[in-house]
């Protein structure tokens, strides 16, 4: 059933109305970060399997846990809420470019370009100021951020270093896992 979307004024008249217009939005989630975070890791908004279990990286094909557990240490498998520890502990923030966006699905590709409201930056290299390297996961997130973020930075914020880094999602299927992970290895190198 197409549902006709019937405004009077700039109000919508109907539930189903509102179903419609909103039904593709998506919300990220505020950053993980402490202040002595050195390294920031942009995605540019959490998958649906994501923003479900509201938990970063959470789709079990995408890499980026696999990834980070082999550089720094830790077990793979482990809880959500040690895998985050383990990034505090090495200094490392993560978060995405866009607060919301619309978007049907999880790829980066269906983002609706128009809808996209970006993270405030500059509250949170006030706050993050140690931030000496910023790292994107795929090229979604560098285009944004250097379009819609990096304009806006104050002076300060503007000594940031930036790496764009392989996608970690599953629809980034051209790296294998180990051409990847020697990418992503760049991250200690620059710490």
């Amino acid at each position: 059933m197409h549902c006709r979307i019937a405004l009077r004024g700039n109000r919508c008249e109907s539930s189903a109305c509102l179903d419609a217009m909103f039904k593709n939005m998506k919300e990220g989630f505020p950053p993980i970060a402490n202040e002595q975070a050195t390294i920031l890791i942009l995605g540019a908004m959490p998958g649906e399997e994501s923003l479900r279990k509201k938990e970063y990286y959470a789709n079990s094909r995408n890499t980026f846990w696999e990834i980070i557990s082999k550089l720094f240490g830790f077990e793979y498998d482990a809880s959500y809420e040690e895998r985050t520890k383990m990034l505090a502990k090495n200094r490392i923030a993560i978060w995405d470019v866009m607060q919301t966006c619309e978007r049907q699905g999880s790829l980066d590709s269906a983002i609706v370009n128009r809808t996209i409201v970006e993270n405030d930056f500059v509250s949170f290299y006030r706050n993050h100021s140690n931030i000496k390297h910023v790292f994107f996961n795929g090229v979604k997130a560098e285009k944004e951020y250097l379009k819609r973020v990096l304009p806006g930075l104050p002076d300060e914020a503007k000594d940031i270093k930036y790496s764009r880094l392989p996608s970690t999602s599953p629809a980034m299927a051209k790296l294998s896992f180990d051409d990847k992970l020697l990418e992503w290895s760049d991250i200690k190198r620059k710490m």
